[in-house]
């Protein structure tokens, strides 16, 4: 039983790797050029798609630190008005009272300071986060040209064997 089993396997292999070579026959240089050409254009698209995204994504980190630089400044210009009325306040205080309005103006300053880094905070923030939301976009479109290129080479190789 075992001699009849190895001849039909050894029979299926030889009919088997017969049949795949004789399946392989070249394609048609015509089909061949097609499929590169279809290919290449579904590069050329993904590649063009994979730019825009990237454009887009660089201009909006772009003008979100355009925006965080306008608050920090403007967050520091209010601070910066509001440490010199204090300390003009504590400054036209009389002799007596010259201590507690400079503690006031001391307060008032160290208030704006706060004020200002949670401002800085929060900006740097934004621009973090719109940082990082552009590099998933790019990588999701790099991606796609990837698998663009990856499907356009597998269809000229469908295509030379057909």
């Amino acid at each position: 039983m075992n001699k009849l089993t190895t001849t039909l396997i050894a029979a299926l292999l030889a009919t088997a790797s017969f049949t795949s070579a004789y399946a392989q026959t070249p394609a048609p240089a015509a089909d061949v050029a097609k499929a590169q050409a279809k290919a290449d254009t579904a590069v050329a698209k993904a590649e063009n798609k994979e730019m825009k995204k990237d454009a887009s994504a660089d201009q909006k980190v772009a003008k979100a630190e355009a925006k965080a630089e306008a608050k920090k400044a403007k967050a520091q210009a209010k601070a910066d008005k509001a440490k010199a009325k204090a300390e003009a306040k504590a400054a036209k205080a009389e002799a007596e009272d010259k201590v507690k309005a400079e503690a006031k103006a001391d307060k008032k300053v160290a208030g704006a300071d706060a004020k200002v880094e949670k401002t800085v905070a929060k900006a740097d923030s934004k621009v973090a986060k719109e940082k990082a939301e552009a590099h998933e976009e790019k990588a999701i479109a790099a991606a796609k040209t990837t698998e663009a290129k990856a499907k356009g080479a597998a269809d000229v190789k469908a295509a030379t064997t057909k």
